[in-house]
């Protein structure tokens, strides 16, 4: 009989006493659910090889395998129930599948462990997400390339300290972040590569004394070969922190993308539209268009790093080898991937649909001395300055212009003279920002020519 003042203590969530609470803590169906696909398909590339080796029958073997394709297809129905009682998807399977085959059933978790079974089961759904993302972050590249090769050639302010600096161009902004979301390409495929080894067959932690062929199941699961030691095996999140780490750098790159749409499609800037679909209105003010999915995006890295994060604490200080710590691996890598590829989506689309305000973008370059560094490579290129005192004569007619609230190339040839007697009528050309960026043709520099090179080697490496 239950205590009612404990139960009083417990609160009414856990009326039914200590056991209902041990129930609640110890159950992982209510996220882990996700992993049915993955449980199956590891299940009977297991059930398999137990037949193929002699362990189990080739009948008890093809009835297994029929009969997880029915629980399969009773979950993706949703007609499958599932029960807390039984505390998680592997489990819940297993039941299912034995009020279906009946026998046979209880041969299927010969040679293994939920241990290895878990750590298969998560790495399969970890791989497909790791997948999922580069798919993501390809299209995103696309749009951005899409972007980049629209407005190679025009010109918009660069910034440092968000104060003006050089002229670049659209097309090499863009670019910028096509550079950065490969980086992230690149490393979700090295932290693929190197996670892509197959826990199962390595039991509880120390193996089994069956006749497996852990090869095997391997290539059936698409690995690239067994892991070498089981202790490390079944304790291994490794490739969990690694797709979380590759998420918040990806993460975090978005959301500076989406800090400078913020920016950019302000009042005071005007350099984007953003199109409705991305867009939200006001409650009270008819006037604004808020650009709510960007914000939304911006703050997407917390959570996706506070995942990060979370799995690091929960990992760092268990022994070898498996732990019930364990079980809260899963709910911040499920919410850290699919909020990471609905930033993805959403960015992808508003970078599709954007339009830049080309004016707005030219006029800001040519505002705030922009090719004030023209000038001084001028200095030192023509009149043979070094470059220091270059910087002084720039500096000072900087100054001049400033005071007479004109910018560099409104000054006269009389004026700049007064600053360096070798400046000559030629130093004009190179003070528009268009021969700025023109002139900027190192490799990898904004000029249009260096940009369409850059989209093309994209493009190629895309295909």
């Amino acid at each position: 009989m239950t205590d009612k003042k404990s139960n009083a203590m417990w609160g009414g969530r856990f009326a039914a006493g200590p056991d209902a609470i041990m129930e609640a803590i110890n159950a992982s169906i209510g996220y882990d659910k996700r992993l049915a696909f993955q449980d199956i398909t590891g299940s009977r590339a297991h059930a398999a090889m137990l037949a193929t080796q002699g362990i189990i029958t080739d009948s008890d073997a093809e009835v297994i395998r029929e009969g997880l394709l029915t629980v399969l297809s009773e979950i993706e129905s949703g007609k499958f129930e599932f029960s807390t009682a039984l505390e998680d998807i592997h489990m819940n399977v297993e039941a299912r599948l034995k009020e279906i085959v009946g026998e046979p059933a209880g041969r299927l978790h010969t040679a293994r462990s939920r241990n290895d079974q878990v750590a298969t089961d998560f790495k399969l759904w970890t791989r497909d997400q790791m997948d999922a993302a580069i798919q993501g972050l390809e299209a995103l590249i696309g749009a951005l390339l899409d972007q980049a090769e629209a407005g190679a050639d025009w010109v918009m302010p660069g910034f440092t300290h968000l104060q003006t600096a050089q002229p670049v161009t659209w097309g090499h902004h863009m670019m910028a972040y096509v550079e950065m979301l490969g980086r992230d390409v690149s490393r979700f495929k090295d932290a693929r590569a190197r996670m892509n080894e197959n826990p199962l067959g390595s039991a509880a932690l120390a193996g089994t004394g069956f006749p497996i062929d852990r090869h095997m199941t391997a290539e059936a699961l698409g690995f690239d070969r067994p892991t070498a030691n089981s202790l490390d095996a079944v304790a291994d999140r490794d490739f969990a922190l690694e797709f979380l780490s590759c998420a918040s750098i990806t993460a975090m790159h978005l959301s500076r993308f989406a800090e400078e749409l913020v920016i950019w499609s302000s009042a005071q800037f005007r350099f984007v539209t953003l199109s409705d679909r991305f867009s939200t209105g006001s409650s009270i003010m008819p006037q604004k268009k808020n650009p709510d999915a960007a914000e939304l995006i911006r703050a997407k890295v917390g959570r996706i790093m506070g995942a990060m994060v979370a799995l690091f604490t929960v990992m760092k200080g268990l022994p070898l080898a498996y732990s019930k710590d364990m079980q809260e691996d899963k709910e911040q890598v499920f919410d850290a991937a699919d909020n990471l590829m609905l930033a993805l989506a959403a960015m992808t689309g508003m970078v599709s649909d954007m339009t830049a305000n080309v004016d707005s973008l030219r006029a800001a370059a040519a505002s705030g001395f922009s090719t004030a560094t023209d000038l001084a490579d001028w200095l030192v290129r023509e009149a043979g300055l070094p470059f220091r005192d270059a910087h002084h004569v720039t500096g000072a007619l900087v100054a001049l212009a400033e005071s007479k609230g004109c910018d560099l190339p409104d000054l006269s040839l009389d004026e700049m003279k007064a600053a360096h007697s070798a400046i000559t009528d030629d130093v004009f050309t190179v003070l528009t920002v268009e021969n700025s960026v023109a002139s900027r043709t190192s490799y990898g520099g904004t000029a249009p020519v260096q940009v369409r090179a850059q989209i093309a080697r994209w493009k190629e490496a895309l295909k």
